[in-house]
């Protein structure tokens, strides 16, 4: 009976990755007691907040001959994965993911945000860092307007907002002031402000890339340890011009590309509930097709979004049960359970684990 069991759960499907757990090689423990089982599974991404994840596990097995009562239990284990060859792990960082789009405009920055927020609300360690240097916008997204001074020759303590560790040049500089650089100083820049900060025990670091495929994109692939990239765009086709150059580009530098996010696929009236596809349809997902990669997500065009990224408290903290922020938490889980399929970083160091039980 043990083993039909242990088959059961390890052709499990997983929801995010549509791989088995078997495939995934989730581990698991498994313990029987006449007619009382008890399971331990632990995942290599953070415990999604709204799911039935293991719901359709707990019914299979409960269907089981022998079984009438099961203990389930949920953890998280994040781990290092591969990253470019001759590259080191930034110190106290174990995952770097840049979110990034060919052209500006179609909210990269307030998405980037808000799949920081829902990795830390689900119970990973999470930073951001803001790589547009003309123009960074994720202190006010937020709502820390403040200026830090950094010591010569001492790492710069991240700036905590809603317990995400974050770092951007609008910090260094008053924000009035525009930094009139040319390319190599911003490259400079950026690395400074990503092995110079102080991050602490990061399963993940989020890269807030400014649009294009100039300076800044080719520092991070060359200088800086990426794990994965994902890209952001709307559905109208001149975005996904730009976007799948942003796409190609990370596959030219050897960087994965874990999928494409649709952002603004469609308006819904606050009126009437009728939705409208402003910018088009389905652009996004015949791109990722045509790219052979997943389509992450769609996320509306919506004024809570734009309101609470304008009031510092992103929509995922201001408004955790509405429908947007549950978009953006799937979209944050399947970013990170297919980021749990790439290769490991062997010698980097185990994070503790997280323990819920279901």
């Amino acid at each position: 009976m043990k083993i039909n069991v242990e088959e059961i759960v390890a052709n499990y499907t997983d929801p995010y990755t549509h791989k088995t757990w078997g495939e995934m090689k989730v581990a698991s423990v498994l313990a029987q007691v006449g007619t009382e089982l008890k399971l331990d599974i632990t995942l290599g991404y953070p415990l999604p907040k709204y799911s039935v994840l293991l719901e359709p596990l707990r019914e299979q097995l409960l269907a089981f001959p022998g079984i009438e009562h099961l203990d389930l239990n949920l953890s998280s284990r994040i781990v290092s994965h591969m990253i470019r060859p001759g590259l080191k792990l930034l110190p106290n960082v174990k995952n770097v993911i840049a979110i990034a789009s060919g052209k500006g405009g179609v909210g990269k920055s307030t998405t980037a945000l808000n799949i920081a927020v829902a990795l830390l609300s689900q119970g990973a360690r999470v930073g951001i860092l803001d790589a547009d240097i003309y123009g960074p916008n994720q202190p006010h997204m937020l709502g820390k307007l403040e200026h830090i001074q950094p010591e010569n020759g001492k790492a710069i303590p991240p700036v905590i907002a809603h317990g995400l560790q974050s770092m951007s040049m609008g910090y260094l500089i008053p924000p009035e002031t525009p930094m009139i650089w040319r390319g190599p100083m911003v490259s400079s820049a950026l690395q400074q402000l990503a092995h110079d900060t102080d991050w602490q025990d990061l399963g993940y670091l989020i890269i807030d890339l400014p649009p294009g495929t100039g300076d800044i994109q080719l520092t991070l692939s060359q200088k800086i340890p990426v794990t994965a990239a994902v890209i952001v765009s709307t559905p109208q086709d001149i975005a996904l011009l730009d976007a799948r150059k942003g796409l190609e580009m990370f596959k030219k530098v050897d960087v994965p590309v874990l999928g494409i996010i649709e952002n603004m696929s469609h308006h819904i009236c606050v009126q009437c509930g009728h939705e409208e596809a402003i910018f088009g349809e389905l652009g996004a997902a015949q791109l990722a097709e045509v790219c052979e990669v997943p389509l992450l997500g769609q996320l509306p065009l919506s004024k809570r979004i734009r309101e609470q990224a304008d009031a510092g408290i992103p929509i995922v903290l201001a408004d955790p049960e509405s429908q947007v922020a549950k978009a953006y938490h799937y979209i944050a889980t399947k970013i990170a359970a297919l980021l749990s399929l790439r290769p490991r970083q062997y010698g980097a160091k185990f994070p503790n684990i997280i323990t819920e039980n279901k």
